[in-house]
């Protein structure tokens, strides 16, 4: 019935480019007051403060840190000989429970302490018992150092949905990572919180070891492993020296890729707060630093070659412009030989005290299942209550339930909308909403009218509003309805619709930004934007660095479109409700909860909790960070937002809800 309003487009404004435009412009404006703040370091002493601000700020995005007190219970497993080496087979507990397995490569005939390297593998599913990463461990072992290898959590050992039954996980590696990365993200945490805080703990493990000195240990990594090492260059000053591979470039550079990032590569709020990668590096002066990169990676080259200039004067600032370079090898995305080689070279000169360049024909690989640190190959099933990360997030979730259960109604409730109004306002522009008629026509007995406006600078709205053609020219109160798919779905709810008109009421179906005729620009019709590492999860990655969110965007336009209901002539102002279903049903409860103007706000087949979302570990991915405030279980759940307004006597009746799933 509504089928020729669901692809017609917004005339006179190429709405389809306005997302991007915004955020791309939002994200160098950010990147702008950090060139600004770092080109006012004239000193040593504004440095050590950026150095300082910089460690603070990382560990607050990522959510805090775990503590690191707590019994590492080392165990060796067995011991392989290689060439020239010996491998120890490393399990130890980075947090309670939580099983860490690596490798320690020891050079032979070692008589005094000396330096070492934590290597931090990649996206590869073995980790460090793959050929790649184990290759760059052979390098660094023949310069004559200690190699300790990781396996990150989802990888090598650690595959966190691991069956001991079946010897099947059904996700690992970035698939793992990016599934319980999401459901970090309400409790304001960041996936790279666990990451980061098991690499210091590798850090701590090799400080016990009495062939390291502690005062000599580097750290290297490509790609995840690049993102893990930035990660440690920031929060941990014990490190010596650092090689980060395949990660090192800078937001602007990024933006231009057009790509998504993994889940322990989302640091919400890191760009608001000024930083970028060029920061990354910064944090490390004077310490030596070689950025290792590839020339035809997915990362550009212009953007290592761009952080690595822009920071050499700091380290000219202490007469060390030599301990910081760049390498490159003419290669695709991998940590190549000639990059292990130069890793190799750079670590023996700068934590041995003389550069050593290992020979290729001395690098003779192990079979990977020497180098396994448990009997099955994984730590789920073998080693004690072993928890994976997934276990870890839901006890994050129990302690912050407790923390607001045990606060008084009154006092949670403030706190909550007040953080909700900072979270949703922040850094919004005002503007007028200079509304305009944008076409229109009818349905049956049924009139439509379309309506732009101005959300905020750079963003436009649209609705659609159907009423009864005989109360044309009459005020008529007003339902406005958010759901997923925006006026692209007017078919699918057509019911609600017809029953909206027939009980006095103007039916106004909101696209918020991003949504229907609003959705960007697609590449190709076969293109998913809603997929995971999709168009829209891209926008949201990058609203999430800047301190903002998708989920916070769209409720703000709810809000601006209550304001424009209570504009228009043919609206009764005094009568306003709100309708939301399906995951989009959020903004509409969102927005309720910071409007009085609403008198009711009515939703259908929408999630119980985040809190029940969180607590199932498979779901669909689709989409899954548009209903995504991140820190809001910090304050409240969806439940507490529905007791609000039921006090309040305006939440309608028909809730009715979706499974936990959020699909």
């Amino acid at each position: 019935m509504f089928e020729k309003f669901e692809n017609v487009q917004i005339a006179h404004f190429d709405v389809k480019s306005q997302l991007p435009r915004w955020i791309y412009e939002s994200a160098m404006r950010a990147a702008e007051r950090g060139e600004l703040a770092r080109e006012s370091i004239t000193t040593a002493a504004d440095l050590k403060q950026r150095q300082k601000e910089i460690r603070e700020g990382i560990i607050t995005c990522v959510g805090g840190l775990h503590a690191s007190n707590t019994p590492l219970n080392p165990q060796i497993t067995g011991r392989v000989s290689g060439n020239g080496f010996q491998v120890e087979k490393v399990i130890f507990e980075p947090r309670p429970l939580v099983y860490a397995t690596a490798n320690l490569y020891i050079p032979d005939g070692i008589t005094k302490p000396r330096g070492a390297v934590l290597l931090l593998c990649g996206h590869r599913e073995q980790a460090k018992h793959c050929d790649e990463y184990q290759t760059v461990c052979h390098y660094l072992v023949h310069a004559g150092l200690i190699v300790l290898s990781l396996d990150p959590v989802g990888q090598g050992e650690r595959f966190g949905f691991y069956d001991p039954a079946t010897g099947q996980a059904p996700m690992t590696s970035v698939t793992e990572h990016e599934n319980v990365g999401r459901q970090c993200l309400p409790l304001g945490d960041s996936y790279a919180r666990y990451m980061l805080h098991d690499a210091m703990r590798a850090i701590d493990y090799l400080c016990t070891r009495e062939e390291v000195d502690p005062q000599r240990i580097g750290v290297t990594g490509h790609s995840g492993g690049g993102t893990q090492t930035a990660l440690l260059m920031m929060a941990d000053e014990r490190i010596a020296a650092a090689a980060p591979g395949g990660f090192i470039m800078n937001r602007p550079y990024f933006l231009l890729t057009g790509k998504a990032q993994d889940a322990e590569q989302k640091w919400p709020g890191f760009s608001a707060l000024g930083f970028d990668h060029e920061d990354i590096v910064l944090a490390m002066a004077p310490r030596p630093v070689r950025v290792l990169a590839t020339t035809y990676d997915s990362v550009p080259i212009e953007g290592p070659r761009h952080t690595v200039a822009v920071n050499r004067r700091f380290w000219e600032m202490y007469d060390k412009s030599e301990k910081l370079d760049i390498f490159e090898d003419e290669n695709a995305h991998r940590f190549s030989i000639p990059l292990a080689r130069a890793a190799a070279e750079f670590f023996s000169e700068q934590l041995l005290g003389h550069k050593v360049t290992p020979q290729d024909e001395v690098i003779q690989l192990l079979p990977a299942e020497q180098l396994h640190c448990t009997q099955s190959g994984q730590v789920i099933g073998e080693c004690p209550n072993a928890r994976n990360t997934h276990d870890e997030t839901n006890e994050r979730l129990k302690q912050l339930e407790k923390a607001r259960s045990e606060m008084p109604e009154d006092l949670r409730k403030k706190q909550a909308l007040k953080w909700l109004r900072n979270a949703v306002y922040f850094n919004r522009k005002p503007c007028d909403l200079n509304p305009r008629l944008s076409g229109g026509g009818e349905v049956e007995n049924l009139w439509a009218l379309r309506t732009v406006w101005w959300s905020q600078r750079g963003l436009l709205n649209n609705a659609l509003q159907f009423f009864p053609a005989e109360s044309a020219g009459r005020k008529l109160p007003v339902t406005i309805a958010v759901w997923d798919g925006g006026t692209k779905q007017i078919n699918a709810h057509a019911k609600w619709i017809e029953e909206t008109c027939a009980s006095g009421r103007i039916a106004m179906v909101l696209n918020p930004v991003g949504i229907g005729s609003l959705l960007p620009h697609v590449n190709s019709p076969e293109e998913r934007p809603y997929k995971r590492f999709g168009m829209m999860d891209r926008y949201t990655d990058e609203l999430m660095w800047l301190n903002d969110s998708m989920a916070a965007v769209r409720t703000y336009d709810v809000l601006r479109a209550i304001e424009l209901a209570g504009t228009l002539k043919n609206i009764d102002s005094d009568d306003i409700e709100l309708y939301g279903c399906g995951k989009y049903a959020i903004y509409a409860e969102l927005a309720a909860l910071l409007d009085s103007r609403v008198q009711r706000v009515c939703l259908e087949n929408r999630m119980s909790s985040l809190a029940a979302w969180i607590k199932e570990p498979f779901y669909d991915e689709n989409d899954s960070l548009s209903f995504i405030l991140p820190g809001m279980l910090r304050y409240f759940d969806i439940p507490d937002a529905d007791n609000w307004l039921t006090q309040e006597g305006r939440l309608g009746t028909a809730i009715k809800l979706m499974n936990n799933t959020a699909s």
